[in-house]
């Protein structure tokens, strides 16, 4: 069972929105112990985040000074420093993610875009939910005998495996397989069908096989005079 970011995500998300001032911004930050808001407009839909990096700008006093030759990255930290609403803090386009990918998905979105959080948004763009990196991470605290069990029922589905040709026991997350199966190339799909289950921290896997099919045979050429 894949895990979408629906199954794991936070459903309730602290908003606030476009005319929301600083120290509001700051206020709610505080009272719910969050690093970032998304903004939101009229309709409920996001158009950005203002995160604590944002905010912070305006304690460092360099970047309020104006310089003769300065790139876009400095002047968009300098208007930042100097804003006084959400509209004008935040940084967009924001990243989001819906709530039918999967956690494997969330997890390269957050690593490429260097966020901690993702807003969980709808078809029309409103927030139906945040998912974290702890949110991600929840998914291996599964009890064993759940890994287990599930692991033991996708082997005997997919593969068609006999009861008893396959021991399966999970230990921490990591899943220790042994048994003998018909034929070794079966071993890579074997292999991804267990790290795909919910849960899995790691793999020792101990296969025999009846045939290895993934021995190419030489043909025998026969040799002709010249």
């Amino acid at each position: 069972m894949t895990r979408s970011v629906g199954d794991v995500m936070t459903r309730t998300v602290v908003v606030v929105p476009g005319s929301a001032p600083f120290k509001h911004i700051v206020r709610t930050m505080r009272e719910y112990n969050v690093s970032a808001v998304p903004v939101t407009d009229i309709d409920g839909a996001i158009v950005g985040v203002v995160s604590e990096a944002d905010l912070i700008l305006r304690e460092d006093p360099s970047v309020l000074e104006p310089h003769f030759f300065e790139g876009h990255t400095r002047r968009a930290e300098r208007r930042k420093a100097e804003a006084l609403v959400a509209r004008d803090l935040m940084s967009t386009p924001p990243l989001t993610i819906g709530p039918q990918a999967t956690v494997a998905d969330a997890a390269r979105a957050m690593h490429e875009g260097g966020v901690k959080r993702l807003p969980v948004v709808d078809p029309d763009g409103r927030i139906v939910g945040i998912v974290s990196r702890i949110d991600l991470l929840a998914e291996f605290l599964r009890a064993d005998a759940d890994i287990e069990a599930e692991i033991t029922r996708a082997l005997s589905e997919r593969f068609e495996i006999p009861a008893g040709r396959l021991r399966v026991t999970v230990s921490d997350g990591v899943v220790h397989l042994e048994g003998r199966i018909e034929r070794r190339s079966l071993v890579p799909e074997i292999w991804s069908s267990v790290r795909s289950v919910p849960g899995v921290v790691g793999l020792d896997e101990r296969l025999a096989w009846e045939l290895d099919d993934t021995v190419v045979p030489v043909s025998t050429v026969p040799w002709v005079g010249f």
